[in-house]
């Protein structure tokens, strides 16, 4: 792949990364005094791209997948006039999907959105096979070292640590992937080696896998630390982090999204927010179900908002438990409560959302409320880390409500 005169090339591997990248050019081209207030074209091309968003969204998978397709499919861009994605500072953004269907169909979905916004999107298999990464490795390089700014949504992630090595930017930036920054900018500062706060490392084969990584992921750990030989650092966060002696730090209030989208319409009902800390091994499925039994019965909630590496036993478990409707979104939570009908309060345990949707939801009367794990919920294989991130994440949200911590016994 050749991108001419790419001088921003932006690397995302899920929906939240994508989003906040359109949410970083934002915030750019409004500190270049380049941003228009309500751009009618675009927001009227957001619009039709979410007429196919049923109000009570992505009820499948295969169906979110369909209507990405139908939105503008992985190749290609489109570039509609009077958007304003361009000048210097306009990304080239370069899609890494995972495998699983329910990321990709999101990623579609929001890239259809960026196309939409007339940015390039270029879609990079990496994955999926023994060659895949080498044969994306060479496709990208080439790109990379030609880069002036590069922006990437996963700093843990290999692939894109990979990438790290032949860059010569002059400028770095980290967008949200979610509360991962937070751990990522914490262990830049103690000077370790960036490793995601759930994993365990644990087993010969890990230890030997981490010692043979270790240049790789070392040298992605100077280029992102700011300083060295003059290259520029930025972290473009809705999180609450410390930033590095020569680094930036930009806020991301989704300013972009609330131009695009809503106010949304408020239902009389609660919704909960679904968690993959099952999925990671982190908390105990028995508890996990029981602690949404209770809050379902403590504050009348009718519909549950599934992550999107939720499994599909998982989820029809806890609909048998609870009543509960599933729904599984078509776009990222934040995109999909803007645009409504969402409930006037949300319920979610710690994560990404409890940072992120009180900027989304900025001025809708809608309260976030966020309810702490219990120490007994975590499993006996959680990483040492656990405890004490999940309870950062919930003490350092803002504008949210904050509930205890449910200790109802264990499901069978």
């Amino acid at each position: 792949m050749v991108i001419p005169s790419a001088s921003t090339l932006a690397f995302v591997e899920s929906p939240v990364q994508l989003l906040n990248v359109l949410e970083w050019a934002h915030a750019r081209r409004a500190d270049d005094g380049t941003t228009r207030a309500d751009d009618g074209t675009a927001r009227a091309a957001a619009g039709r791209l979410l007429d196919g968003v049923p109000s009570q969204p992505g009820r499948s998978a295969a169906r979110g997948t369909a209507g990405d397709r139908a939105a503008g499919g992985a190749g290609g861009s489109r570039t509609l006039p009077g958007s304003g994605a361009s000048g210097p500072q306009a990304p080239t953004i370069v899609v890494l999907p995972p495998t699983d269907p329910m990321s990709r169909g999101q990623l579609r979905r929001v890239a259809g959105l960026a196309r939409d916004e007339g940015y390039t999107v270029h879609w990079q298999e990496a994955r999926g096979g023994a060659g895949a990464p080498f044969k994306a490795l060479a496709a990208l390089a080439a790109d990379v070292r030609r880069a002036e700014r590069i922006v990437v949504g996963d700093p843990f992630s290999r692939f894109v640590q990979l990438l790290l090595a032949p860059a010569r930017a002059a400028e770095l930036v980290v967008v949200d992937d979610g509360t991962a920054t937070m751990e990522f900018v914490a262990q830049l500062g103690r000077g370790e080696r960036l490793r995601r706060w759930h994993r365990t490392g644990s087993g010969a084969g890990a230890r030997v896998r981490e010692l043979a990584y270790a240049p790789v992921s070392g040298t992605a750990r100077r280029r992102l630390t700011p300083g060295g030989d003059r290259r520029r650092v930025e972290v473009f966060t809705s999180m609450p982090v410390t930033p590095l002696p020569g680094m930036e730090v930009r806020l991301n209030d989704f300013a972009w999204t609330r131009a695009r989208f809503g106010p949304p319409r408020l239902t009389r009902g609660t919704d909960l927010v679904g968690t993959s800390l099952v999925e990671t091994g982190v908390v105990d499925p028995a508890r996990y179900r029981a602690a949404v039994l209770a809050l379902t019965r403590e504050h009348g909630a009718t519909r549950y908002f599934a992550h999107r590496r939720e499994s599909p036993e998982k989820l029809r478990e806890l609909s048998e438990a609870t009543g509960l409707e599933i729904v599984r979104p078509d776009l990222p939570l934040e995109l999909i409560a803007r645009r409504g009908p969402v409930g006037r309060t949300i319920v979610s345990f710690p994560s990404t959302v409890v940072h992120t949707l009180p900027y989304a939801l900025i001025g809708t009367g809608v309260t976030v409320a966020v309810c702490g794990v219990d120490p007994d919920w975590l499993t006996a294989g959680a990483s040492p880390r656990a405890r004490g991130f999940l309870a950062g994440v919930t003490d350092t949200a803002r504008d949210v409500r904050r509930l205890p911590a449910q200790t109802a016994p264990a499901a069978g």
